[in-house]
């Protein structure tokens, strides 16, 4: 058996590329399969208790292989069977072990030489996996924390979004999809305010990002800026991204819930909740019909069982707790 120059694309290709196949390695174990003259070849990972076997032509259950000596070839007569095997470790408990099914008498050189490349494909898959875990943690933190993002072109058409974003444009009425992808907001004054500003945003990639109240009642804002995370464009020429923060629960159920996490009354909680929206003690009072004295008894109480030292610090205790995870 010929074994291949490992310079030549036939094997390290799709052995490098394989991860991303799917099913994985399909094309680098036909290849195998062939170069070795096997009836078969098989990818074997673990890592916990999970076992995903990948092959190509016909491989029987293989043996235990789990007290192989990492780095090795095994050639049948040392397993028993009528298979090469090696054995490789990767990172974070990922283990694979390579079989050739009635491959060739090179089969275990051929093993060998391809072992420090099946490493190092080994080491980016076990690098991608620990990325993919943080990125779906990082995503579940983002989406209860009721935020989502929109890439826009030039034109203010969207060119990639999260899905988060995607329920908020089906489900708020404030933002939708328009002709030819463009984002339209309800509002016409907040729709030529946003032109403006991805316009401005492709002109001057420096500019400032802003900030834009769709609605109090739930409430929903955005901020708009220049495009700096190139992984967002999508490969196209976004040029502004939109974070949105569109909260699940009307201004009831919050209150309903500071009244829980503070013990404070409906009043007060009602009252909590507006000042952690930004209105000001006269600007709560007016919209929960209060005189300014009462509103500023219960801002007393408020600071007091929420223990704030003030509005700002009370806009930090009820939106950067666990009630925004609620």
């Amino acid at each position: 058996m010929r074994i291949p120059n490992l310079g030549e694309i036939e094997l390290l290709v799709p052995l490098h590329d394989g991860m991303f196949e799917q099913p994985m390695w399909q094309t680098f174990l036909s290849r195998l399969q062939s170069a070795a003259n096997a009836e078969g070849a098989a990818i074997i990972l673990q890592s916990g208790g999970d076992v995903v076997r990948l092959s190509a032509g016909e491989v029987e259950e293989a043996n235990d292989l789990s007290e192989l000596r990492p780095g090795r070839p095994y050639a049948p007569e040392e397993l028993g069977a009528q298979q090469h095997a090696i054995r490789l470790t990767g990172e974070g408990g990922l283990v694979a072990t390579l079989v050739v099914q009635r491959g060739e008498g090179g089969t275990s050189s051929l093993l060998a030489a391809l072992a420090p490349h099946f490493g190092a494909a080994l080491r980016v898959l076990s690098g991608l996996e620990r990325e993919r875990a943080r990125s779906a943690m990082s995503a579940q933190a983002f989406a209860r924390l009721d935020f989502g993002w929109i890439s826009l072109d030039a034109k203010g058409r969207i060119v990639d979004s999260d899905q988060q974003a995607e329920r908020l444009l089906r489900e708020s009425g404030l933002l939708a999809r328009g002709a030819y992808d463009r984002l339209v907001p309800s509002d016409p004054a907040v729709d030529r305010q946003l032109t403006g500003l991805v316009k401005a945003f492709a002109a001057n990639p420096r500019a400032r990002p802003r900030a834009i109240n769709l609605s109090h009642d739930p409430w929903i804002d955005i901020l708009v800026s220049p495009l700096r995370l190139a992984a967002l464009a999508g490969g196209k020429d976004a040029v502004a991204v939109v974070y949105l923060r569109g909260d699940r629960s009307s201004s009831e159920t919050r209150a309903e819930q500071l009244v829980d996490l503070f013990n404070l009354t409906p009043s007060e909680a009602r009252m909590a909740w507006s000042m952690a929206q930004g209105l000001s003690i006269a600007e709560a009072a007016e919209e929960h019909g209060l005189t300014i004295e009462t509103a500023r008894n219960y801002s007393k109480k408020i600071y007091a069982k929420t223990g704030a030292r003030g509005q700002v610090d009370l806009v930090r205790h009820v939106l950067t707790g666990v009630l925004a995870l609620a």
